[in-house]
């Protein structure tokens, strides 16, 4: 008989060819036996044969009688006491916490809660899955509840909990976004003039500073610089939790416009303190977001202007920046968003002169695999047109004025992985590449090399163009100009 099997005999059998269960086990250091119960030989052989190489590769491990519900409820614990964090080692946001606990409340817990953390397998969740897809449940609330349980076993593989995560790999609905309303300036200005004047600071604050509503509440009078011109964003709020930092868990400066400048003077001398909340109801108190709306609404329904919310002043004050010329890498530190990628995926489509570059870039390559006795002198003229307009463009300038052409790649490796429908994983697997340098690419800050450019290129089966400023021998010092 083979090692680690045996058959399982009762007390009434009479030995020979009898139907008794076969017993398998294996062992290792950190676990000890472990056991299973097999109808025939042949199953019980299969089964030690795959736990065996599970063993040495450290994949096996004894079913933890833990389940589902007390896992959450542990996760949930250690996530609001902060000891739990999130993958950049900052606390979860409260707000977070709420989602995935009323995800697990609610959809979670009444269909695997009561089973074990380790016998959840990836068919389950897709049963899951598609469940709430059948129940009509929005694509991000599905997100959401996979996410909430992704969390649980990662931070269970990771105690060595379970073996595998089976929240991952699963086929999930497509979020999209709604394209945000942007308001022009000249409407702009009509919004705020419909306002009631005690309203006014805090729009245009929205509007001329990009700034979210959870930060707008806690802003400081001693976060106003009227000197420096400059707006320091230092904290957000929670409606539970009160004062929190910001979503990105970075401070930034934002700049003061002249439009924006005139209410503020009038809003802060119009102030009962001198020190505390700016739009708070009091020194300490913040303002309450559905009065605010309520007003709002009924004073641009008085004047027949369409609503616009606080989140879609954020979108304006972007639209504006990009139409002003600011480039990418300072939006991006405005908006306080964590890498440039986030900026491109959000506001990308508004900024200009990509049509221009990409016409460049086009005819470029044209150039170099077109004979020259098919090149007539009007293909040469309008070459030479093409690439006058794209270095012309706005956003060439302020790339070449800063950091080209790194976010020139950025700009080009979202806009494609984006057309083709990949995330960043996705997009590292095909160019055997790791997610981290995916990102590091997409923020707009890393130096990728040729060969790097050229895995992208083979991944989003393209043909790779590069253009150097400088003569050959100099190319070690020389600037990429040009990538396509």
């Amino acid at each position: 008989m083979a090692a680690g099997i045996r058959q399982r005999h009762s007390r009434r059998c009479k030995g020979g060819r009898c139907q008794c269960p076969w017993e398998a086990f294996v062992y290792s250091k950190r676990d000890g036996k472990t056991r299973e119960t097999f109808p025939t030989q042949s199953a019980a052989k299969a089964w030690r044969n795959d736990a065996s190489m599970a063993v040495r590769k450290m994949l096996l491990r004894v079913p933890t009688t833990i389940t589902v519900e007390e896992a959450a409820e542990a996760w949930l614990e250690g996530a609001r006491a902060g000891w739990i964090r999130n993958r950049s080692s900052d606390p979860y946001k409260p707000a977070a916490i709420r989602a995935y606990e009323a995800s697990l409340r609610l959809r979670v817990k009444p269909a695997l809660g009561s089973m074990r953390l380790s016998t959840v397998t990836r068919n389950h969740l897709q049963d899951l899955v598609d469940g709430l897809m059948a129940e009509a449940c929005e694509p991000s609330t599905i997100v959401v509840t996979i996410t909430s349980l992704r969390v649980i076993y990662k931070r269970a593989l990771a105690r060595g909990d379970v073996a595998v995560n089976p929240a991952t790999g699963l086929q999930l609905p497509a979020v999209r976004g709604r394209r945000s309303r942007i308001a022009s300036p000249q409407e702009c200005a009509k919004l705020l003039d419909a306002l009631p004047v005690r309203d006014r600071a805090l729009w245009a604050t929205a509007m001329f500073a990009g700034l979210r509503r959870g930060e707008l509440m806690a802003l400081r009078i001693e976060d106003i610089s009227m000197g420096r011109g400059v707006i320091d964003v230092r904290r957000g709020w929670d409606t539970l939790e009160g004062e929190i930092t910001t979503k990105s868990g970075r401070e930034r400066k934002v700049p003061i416009a002249a439009a924006l400048r005139d209410y503020l003077d009038a809003h802060l001398l119009g102030l009962d303190w001198s020190e505390g909340l700016v739009f708070g109801v009091t020194a300490v108190s913040p303002f309450n977001g559905t009065p605010l709306m309520k007003r709002a609404g009924r004073a641009w329904e008085a004047a027949a202007l369409k609503r616009i919310t606080l989140h879609e002043c954020r979108h304006t004050f972007a639209s504006l920046m990009i139409a002003a010329g600011v480039n990418a890498k300072a939006l991006s530190t405005y908006m306080g968003h964590a890498n440039i990628s986030i900026t491109f995926d959000h506001y990308g489509h508004l900024m200009p002169g990509s049509e221009d570059e990409a016409a460049g870039m086009l005819d470029s390559y044209l150039a170099r695999r077109t004979p020259d006795s098919r090149r007539s002198q009007s293909f040469d003229a309008a070459l030479q047109s093409s690439r006058q307009r794209a270095q012309q463009g706005a956003i060439y300038r302020s790339e070449l004025q800063r950091i080209a052409p790194y976010e020139g790649i950025a700009r080009m490796v979202v806009g494609r992985r984006q057309a083709l429908g990949l995330t960043r994983r996705e997009l590292a697997t095909r160019a055997g590449m790791s997610l981290s340098a995916i990102s590091r690419i997409e923020s707009g800050q890393h130096p990728a090399s040729v060969t790097t450019l050229r895995r992208l290129a083979e991944a989003f089966e393209v043909e790779l163009v590069v253009g150097f400023d400088g003569q050959p021998a100099q190319i070690g010092e020389s600037e990429l100009v040009a990538v396509s």
